[in-house]
């Protein structure tokens, strides 16, 4: 189902007024890589919150994306907008704690660390899933218009996502393996991306 055109379009103006059209990013600006995956996440048929959370998944900041278009204290205000299911996951991505999150991210009841409080929960499983989803839309669109991102980190990203699998819909799973199978010449993926790759994406 795609994302009513209202709720977008007021995500638009939104971004359009606290600058991402202004953020260089690759592939162009901040807010043309934002409309991408949330168009990327449509394709997979994601259901209309996570394609807004797509839209909007860097507003907050992002443990890979440091800077900050709306602080946390107006979380209310990006709720108002595109509804506080698309903006719970929003949250979810901004304040993950990649490097402590990531290698057991695959186990149901992982532990998720909060980069923001520095505090552990568990998410529920669509929460999860949303996680990973997005996760993997975000580094595709990055991978797709960045050929030094993808040469780098792509088997990385491979090796995160195949982990990741059971998490991801088959579209997402096709789409990763299509853009990120790694060149013959690259050397084998290691288990777990680095530390440094975490910083490094929205």
């Amino acid at each position: 189902m795609p994302t009513p055109p209202v709720a977008s379009a007021r995500a638009v103006t939104l971004l359009r007024r606290l600058g991402a059209e202004a953020i260089a990013h690759p592939g162009g600006t901040l807010l043309a890589h934002l409309q991408r995956v949330h168009d990327r996440l449509a394709t997979w048929k994601a259901r209309p919150a996570l394609q807004l959370a797509g839209l909007c998944h860097a507003l907050y900041g992002t443990d890979g994306f440091p800077t900050v278009l709306l602080p946390l204290d107006r979380r209310a205000d990006l709720a108002a907008v595109i509804g506080t299911e698309a903006e719970a996951i929003v949250h979810l991505y901004a304040s993950c704690d990649r490097k402590a999150t990531y290698p057991a991210f695959a186990q149901a009841d992982a532990a998720f660390h909060d980069r923001f409080t520095g505090r552990t929960h568990t998410p529920e499983p669509r929460l999860r899933r949303d996680f990973a989803e997005l996760s993997a839309a975000n580094e595709l669109d990055l991978a797709r218009f960045d050929p030094v991102f993808r040469e780098k980190w792509g088997p990385e990203l491979l090796a995160l996502f195949t982990r990741f699998r059971d998490w991801l819909s088959d579209d997402a799973w096709l789409d990763c393996r299509t853009v990120l199978a790694a060149p013959s010449h690259l050397p084998p993926a290691p288990a777990i991306p680095t530390g440094e790759q975490m910083r490094r994406t929205t």
